[in-house]
Parts: structure tokens; C-alpha cells; sequence
């Protein structure tokens, strides 16, 4: 039998995260903070957790949890507003770090970022030597952690620098893929949820090392063209570039209320959200791009989500048509008149490049009229 093959190991990829970043910030410029479970969230019903220490990880507080259950699984902690200003700021300083060894760049967030280092500007001998490098100068200059996992590709990288946070460097050479992949949990491969888990788990499927004794043409047959890149995974192979500068699918902004409001109290509220949105559009249209597709977003008082979009045959030329345009999209929502929401967002989409856009205009301009 031949033995599956080895991972390209072509590229040098480094996933670096930096450590609890919003309350590593906080505890950073505050030295009361130190050593405390610091929630950074605003207080209420309607806030969620941006960010816990790991002082507050401890009783199970994590990102993207209500503010309020946060409470009451660490009631001594301490929460603190966040300041993404300053946020923003740390986050630019640690990418000029990141320049100082390669323009391969791909921030995922403030506080995360593939790099492609397979050639880099300091000519240092290795991925990991590039790895250990920013990884102290972030701490010099910040004087914050991060954690870096080193690899072939990006979703091995990925993993890696989950694997000794925090403030650790793990790295998995081209050799190593085959067997590091064996033991993990399926649901550590990027895209498999707990839907996908559980269709495995039907299958007698925990582990990727499991999946991999599946045949490519039954993972297929079972579960599409999704089968081929579950196969991909399980062996190591991702040829996804990094990629620097990635253009945005959508630009948008969104709120969400303290108390749920109906559909006619969201005018104000659309027309604020939309011009931030309007000034996203512009800095896409200085690049050469024009979104197409107005989108209006709504979260119902029980937290279904709702969507309506139009591509209309003239774009908006301000925020105020932007604006138009989303409030008239409440007239295509089906729900009684007292039904109430709890988050409205704005958002456009459809990007073209302007040449495409305008070669189109030109093109509908000049049919005849029937």
C-alpha cells in the first residue's frame, strides 16, 4: 500500500495571535487591572464580551458571551469599556512589526494575522527563527504577548498557535503534518462546526486520523465537493495563499439597542448606521471599487435574523439615498406591525472594480428602450 503523500512544503506560513488583546491592553496601561478577571464589555442586558483575561477564562468567561452571564460566572470581575481607538493603534504598531519581515501580510483582525515568510527582508535562517523574532520584538516594544504557530500552510499555522498559548511558539515541519493530524478532534479542521461533527460522529468519526482511513471518493458521495476538501484537510494540504490587502465582500455597520424597537422607530437609527457605512463605500471607491447591492439587516426581539437586500439599476450617490434605500427595504419585511428588534445594520455589497461597473452603466445607457 502507498504511503499518502507528505504535505506540500513549499511555503513558510506563521499564524501569530496576540495573548487576551483587548484585556492585555487594559491591564497593560492600568497596573491596578494586573492580575484580575478583566471583562472588557460595556454593563447591561444588551452588551457582550469583547475580550476576558485569563485571570477571568478561568470561571469560563469567553468572547462573544452576554455580559450578563459573564457576571454571574465571575461576579468579582471587573469590567472595563472598550477603547478600540487605542486598540487600533496597538494593532498597527504590531503590523509594522510584522513589515519588518515580510510584505505577505493577511490580517484576519486586530489581534491575528497570517504571514507568508518563505522569503523574507531579514534573511534570518528560519520560519521559527522570523517567529521568535517578532514575538520579542511585540514584547519589547508593547510590552504584550502573542502566541505563533509555525507550518506549511495557513490552517496548520492556525492551530499551532492556539497549542501553547499563552505567549508560546509551536511549530509543525513538513514532516511532522501526517502524524500531528492523527490524534486531533475533527472539529479543530477549519469549517467543521457542530452540524458537520455530528454527521462524522454518525459515521464513527472523532478524529481526524478516522477520517482520513475514508476513501476520497466516498467523502465525496456523501458530502459533495465540501467531501474533496474534508479529504484535503485530513491529509494536511491547504494551498490557500496569504493574502495581503484582501478586498472586502461587504462594507456595513450595525447597532444593537438597549430596548427592542419596530420597524418605524428604526429610521433614525438606519439613516446614523448608514452614513458610517456610506464613508466605508468611499475608501472602497478611492481603490476603484463600487458596491452594487444595498442590504438591510435586521435581529428580531428573539433573535432571528433577517435580511433584505435590492440592487438597484442607479446607485446611490450619498448617504442620504443610501439611506432612502434601506428604510424602503422595511416595506419588504412580512412581519406584523408590532413586531419588535433588537440590532438594525446597514450594508453594501457586490463590489465590482469601477472600469467593470462603468463599462455596465454604458452598456444598459445604450440598449434601446422597448
Amino acid at each position: 500500500m502507498c504511503s499518502p503523500p507528505v504535505p506540500n512544503a513549499s511555503r513558510k506560513i506563521i499564524h501569530v495571535d496576540m495573548d487576551a488583546f483587548y484585556a492585555s491592553v487594559e491591564q497593560r496601561d492600568d497596573p491596578t487591572l494586573r492580575g484580575k478577571p478583566v471583562v472588557v464589555a460595556w454593563r447591561g442586558a444588551r452588551s457582550v464580551v469583547c475580550a476576558a483575561s485569563y485571570e477571568a477564562r478561568k470561571f469560563g468567561v469567553r468572547s462573544a458571551m452576554p455580559a450578563v452571564r459573564a457576571e454571574r460566572l465571575c461576579p468579582q470581575a471587573v469590567f472595563v469599556p472598550p477603547d478600540f481607538v487605542r486598540y487600533k493603534a496597538v494593532s498597527r504598531h504590531v503590523r509594522e512589526i510584522f513589515a519588518r519581515h515580510t510584505d505577505l501580510i493577511e490580517p484576519l483582525s486586530l489581534d491575528e494575522a497570517y504571514l507568508d515568510v518563505t522569503t523574507t527582508k531579514t534573511g534570518l535562517p528560519s520560519a521559527t527563527a522570523t517567529a521568535e523574532a517578532i514575538r520579542a520584538a511585540i514584547r519589547e516594544e508593547t510590552q504584550l504577548t502573542a502566541s505563533a504557530g509555525v507550518a506549511p500552510n495557513k490552517f496548520l499555522a492556525k492551530i499551532a498557535s492556539d497549542w501553547n498559548k499563552p505567549d508560546g511558539l509551536f511549530v509543525i515541519r513538513p514532516h511532522q503534518v501526517l502524524d500531528f493530524l492523527v490524534p486531533l478532534p475533527v472539529n479543530r479542521l477549519p469549517g467543521v462546526g457542530k452540524v458537520m461533527e455530528a454527521k462524522l460522529a454518525v459515521l464513527g468519526i472523532a478524529a481526524v486520523g478516522e477520517l482520513r482511513a475514508l476513501s476520497l471518493a466516498e467523502l465525496e458521495l456523501r458530502f459533495g465537493r465540501w467531501g474533496r476538501r474534508l479529504h484535503e484537510l485530513a491529509m494536511g494540504i491547504d494551498d490557500h495563499a496569504v493574502q495581503p490587502n484582501q478586498l472586502s465582500m461587504q462594507v456595513s455597520s450595525e447597532d444593537t439597542f438597549e430596548h427592542d424597537l419596530t420597524l418605524d422607530e428604526l429610521e433614525p437609527h438606519i439613516r446614523r448606521l448608514a452614513e458610517k457605512t456610506w464613508s466605508a463605500h468611499q475608501r472602497e471607491v478611492q481603490r476603484g471599487r463600487i458596491a452594487r447591492t444595498i442590504v438591510l439587516k435586521l435581529k428580531t426581539a428573539d433573535f432571528h435574523t433577517l435580511t433584505r437586500s435590492l440592487t438597484p439599476s442607479v446607485q446611490p450617490h450619498s448617504a442620504g439615498e443610501l439611506a432612502d434605500a434601506a428604510c424602503a427595504l422595511r416595506e419588504r419585511v412580512q412581519r406584523s406591525a408590532d413586531s419588535r428588534y433588537r440590532l438594525v445594520g446597514v450594508g453594501l455589497s457586490g463590489f465590482v472594480d469601477q472600469d467593470s461597473f462603468m463599462a455596465q452603466s454604458d452598456l444598459f445607457e445604450s440598449m434601446p428602450q422597448t
